[in-house]
């Protein structure tokens, strides 16, 4: 074999904005993986605490890491609780997908009347939605499932307004700008 081939090496070069979405993808990853091992206190209903930090993404820096954090979290939590492509992975993607796309359009109403808890809420609606969506269309293609949209949207506005005011108090504990990158 060559020597140059042999020592060649491939270098990736990362922005400190690639170093922070990692550092906050990780974290939710590790939320959404405490938060699998948890009990539920009914099939499809979990608080998705890691939803947290999509928020706090989205109010510290922007929609675009907020996206990215949100959607490494689905794909890097499908492949290490072994569901990547599965049912569960469809039903987490599709949340995931409608909440961004409602935190998307909710981050330009105006913050002295829709706090983070507003928008928690609204995409914990959305979130739900999707996942129904795919439940209804593809799982159990039966107008029955209409039936289970009170229970899960119940739940969804109590872990909405829970995790609004987790994220609240995050922001407001935290420093208005973060440089994780330092040293």
């Amino acid at each position: 074999m060559p020597n140059s081939t042999k020592n060649s090496r491939i270098e990736i070069h990362t922005s400190p904005d690639d170093h922070r979405i990692a550092k906050l993808a990780a974290l939710a990853i590790g939320l959404h993986l405490i938060e699998a091992v948890l009990p539920s206190p009914m099939p499809g209903v979990k608080p998705g605490i890691a939803n947290i930090i999509t928020l706090f993404v989205l109010y510290r820096f922007d929609f675009a890491t907020a996206a990215w954090v949100s959607l490494l979290r689905v794909f890097a939590s499908s492949l290490l609780l072994a569901n990547f492509l599965s049912p569960t992975f469809a039903l987490s993607l599709a949340g995931a997908l409608l909440s961004l796309a409602t935190l998307f359009f909710a981050q330009y109403l105006p913050r002295h009347y829709f706090s983070a808890i507003t928008l928690s809420v609204l995409a914990a609606f959305a979130h739900m939605v999707g996942q129904l969506l795919v439940v209804r269309f593809w799982l159990i293609p039966h107008a029955g499932i209409a039936y289970l949209i009170p229970v899960f949207m119940t739940a969804a506005l109590v872990f909405g307004v829970v995790n609004g005011l987790l994220t609240n108090y995050l922001l407001r504990i935290s420093p208005a700008k973060f440089d994780e990158d330092k040293g």
